[in-house]
């Protein structure tokens, strides 16, 4: 596998306005589109007034609002464009679970765009959840080292966190994603987090190699209309992409090792989709399975767009599934 080289000048730059951002105490939670649309549509919200209006709200600015030397390093990372007489951002930061991580800005319309939002949160949240209880009932004689992909990774939270919440016990983090933009922000949220991680492009799992003992994975689940990469979860009500992540990620399980996959699960008639297709798949290898509705109803909108016309609603869900430290019928010594 061959990581992914980024621009030295753009990832310096991102890295020394991240820290700057946060050693002058900033927070974003980064919301729904929606709410960033209402909110940026007040009147007073036309401009930025502060740091938060210009890396949370992707909000035009006059260049005098940031200390010089940051609008230099936007410039510097090209990642900053004229609004007339002012200036506009083309990254957004937010914070999460102590973190600081770049994204793209609003809005993400962009092929390559990196997106961060609640669904982002709730990811993060399941797997801390999914990991506190696998460290509670994880076995004495698990690997001391252990290796840990994020699928698709956008920003590189969801891995990034978790390699964090595991400490010392992971030996390898690896971010993979299609998207190069993707790649290249995930490298910085590292920098920032004192993590080292190795960004590899790759579609699912093709691009990496070997076993791995925890697999983690928050792909697009809608039906985009333009495909967008980081939003289009392809076919059965943008399912498939999710079903070939399970169904590569359980092929690559080390023994012992888990797949914390957060997806969404659209429902028709009173049936879950996506478990109705994973279930069995998880069945064929004889894997342990809990899969748990961790939100009943997310980006309602959707259901208005022909797309989703047979759809009553989309839940968020999040599956566990973990291959036995011994193969089926091996005798304990």
């Amino acid at each position: 596998m061959s990581p992914y080289r980024h621009s030295t000048e753009t990832h310096r730059a991102l890295v020394q306005i991240g820290s700057w951002l946060r050693e002058t105490g900033y927070a974003m939670v980064a919301p729904t589109p929606e709410t960033h649309r209402r909110v940026n549509a007040r009147p007073d919200n036309a401009t930025a007034r502060d740091v938060r209006g210009v890396f949370g709200w992707s909000r035009p600015f006059e260049p005098s609002l940031l200390p010089e030397g940051i609008v230099h390093l936007l410039h510097e990372a090209a990642a900053v464009d004229a609004a007339g007489t002012l200036l506009q951002s083309r990254v957004r930061f937010a914070t999460l679970a102590g973190e600081l991580f770049v994204h793209s800005a609003y809005p993400t319309l962009d092929e390559d765009s990196v997106f961060f939002g609640p669904d982002t949160s709730r990811f993060a949240s399941f797997v801390s959840r999914a990991i506190e209880v696998l460290e509670r009932t994880a076995r004495r004689d698990r690997p001391r080292s252990a290796r840990l992909v994020d699928i698709g990774c956008g920003s590189g939270a969801g891995g990034l966190l978790a390699a964090r919440q595991l400490g010392s016990s992971i030996d390898e983090i690896v971010l993979s994603d299609v998207n190069q933009k993707a790649l290249a922000y995930s490298a910085v949220n590292a920098e920032l987090a004192g993590l080292s991680a190795t960004c590899i492009e790759s579609d699912v799992l093709a691009g990496v190699v070997g076993a791995f003992d925890l697999v983690l994975a928050n792909p697009p689940y809608l039906v985009d209309d333009a495909a967008r990469a980081y939003r289009h979860g392809g076919a059965s009500h943008g399912t498939d992409l999710s079903l070939r992540i399970a169904r590569e990620s359980l092929e690559r399980l080390a023994p012992g090792g888990t797949l914390l996959l957060y997806t969404g699960a659209p429902i028709v008639d009173g049936t879950d989709v996506f478990r109705a297709r994973v279930e069995p798949l998880v069945a064929e290898h004889q894997y342990t399975f809990r899969y748990l509705e961790l939100d009943p109803d997310v980006f309602g909108e959707e259901l208005d767009r022909p797309a989703y016309d047979t759809v009553e609603r989309i839940a968020a869900i999040g599956l566990v599934a973990q291959r036995p430290t011994r193969s089926h019928g091996e005798e304990t010594p």
